[in-house]
């Protein structure tokens, strides 16, 4: 996002109003609960030891100060702690409601792709196999191993474009497209996704978080849809791969609630590729005025979960670092907004790729556990990319 000054909110109405009106390096946010369009910065967030929601609350503070009557921290968090971030105060930020699945799309023409896996299909299954030998000598319980496609297209990318085909694909999704852009470099790099995962929302007092952990491809006969959410409910495997994030979300947020629903079965949610085990975590925060129960500061205490980690948390982001060749960056962080007065919504940062010009880099990750099939994990990270290779217009693999 470009510098700019002081400029006062105003209201916007229709969903579809502020899809149409993101441009590259603005932030875009949606979810059921509504859309958030944020443009220029009043001021960047720099967080000293990694404590990014310390860093929001001053920042938020500071533009009260400054004639913000309601300013709120936008952006981006990487997976690791000392990952960059992209966090900004921006200087206009428009709201409205949760955009429809229906009316026109932003068109553009569809590129020819160069696709790239990285690593191989090959080297992928060998790094699953090593990480199940880390399980069953028993340093892991799980550890989640992502890789990546990187797209080269004859033509630059249209952000815009790409964005709103995400966003009219599955609008219950959490959308988004955040300006990522390195410091001193002239192209602009776009994180750009449609998350099915809720890390944390905050509203008031009410805190809701929606770990995902166990998962499927969708496909297009029902029956054999009906099939797999049932083998999905039934598999020993992916119930306990979920049982270890629900058991930590549980945790973690019954450190700050009064009051903590946390359902005793699991249920299955579908995107429009993927079927997932879901519990919706409800709760009461015990002391809403404190700084530490904003929804930031939540998000923080979560994250990594075991659905984009593993478990032990310390050994399962050591064994990430040692068997995936890139860095994730912004995958698998955290992607979201935090208000005034500590409402916000957080969401993991997976379905996801970073747009630079005519290159895209995609992302997906799988679970391992014991009993994991390597092939089968390539399988689920290939039904993963089909999210944003759709919207691409490329062909899915």
């Amino acid at each position: 996002m470009s510098p700019a000054v002081l400029v006062r909110p105003r209201p916007v109405h229709q969903g579809a109003d502020l899809l149409a009106a993101y441009l590259p390096g603005s932030f875009y946010y949606s979810s059921a609960h509504g859309s958030l369009l944020a443009d220029g910065v009043h001021a960047s967030v720099e967080a000293d030891g990694g404590d990014h929601a310390r860093a929001a609350a001053a920042a938020l503070a500071s533009a009260v100060r400054a004639g913000f009557d309601d300013p709120v921290v936008v952006g981006a968090i990487g997976f690791r702690p000392d990952d960059p971030a992209s966090l900004v105060v921006p200087a206009l930020v428009r709201r409205a409601r949760a955009p429809a699945g229906d009316g026109p799309t932003a068109t553009a023409a569809v590129p020819a792709w160069t696709v790239t896996p990285r690593p191989e299909p090959a080297r992928y299954t060998d790094a699953v196999r090593r990480a199940l030998e880390l399980i069953d000598g028993g340093e892991l319980d799980k550890v989640v191993l992502g890789r990546c496609l990187d797209l080269l297209a004859d033509t630059p990318v249209a952000v815009p474009a790409l964005l709103a085909r995400l966003v009219r694909a599955d609008p219950a999704a959490h959308a988004f497209a955040v300006d990522v852009s390195a410091p001193g470099d002239p192209a602009l790099r776009t994180l750009v996704g449609a998350s099915p995962e809720l890390l944390v929302s905050r509203r008031g007092t009410e805190v809701v978080a929606n770990p995902l952990a166990g998962s499927a491809p969708r496909v297009s006969e029902e029956a054999e849809n009906r099939r797999r959410r049932a083998a999905l409910l039934a598999s020993t495997k992916d119930r306990a791969e979920h049982a270890h994030v629900a058991a930590q979300v549980a945790r973690v947020l019954g450190r700050f609630c009064r009051e903590l629903d946390v359902p005793a079965e699991p249920a299955v949610i579908g995107t429009p590729t993927m079927w997932h085990l879901s519990t919706r975590i409800t709760g009461r925060i015990a002391d809403p005025a404190d700084p530490g129960t904003s929804a930031l500061a939540l998000a923080q205490a979560l994250h990594p979960t075991p659905a984009v980690c593993g478990v032990p948390v310390d050994r399962a982001r050591d064994a990430i670092a040692a068997l995936e060749p890139l860095d994730r960056g912004y995958f698998t962080g955290l992607v979201g907004w935090t208000d005034l007065h500590g409402d916000g919504e957080w969401v993991v940062t997976i379905r996801c790729a970073e747009v630079c010009d005519a290159t895209v880099r995609l992302f997906a990750g799988a679970g391992i556990v014991a009993g994991s099939n390597p092939d089968a994990e390539l399988a689920e990270t290939g039904a993963k990319f089909r999210t944003l290779l759709r919207a691409l217009g490329t062909r899915e693999r």
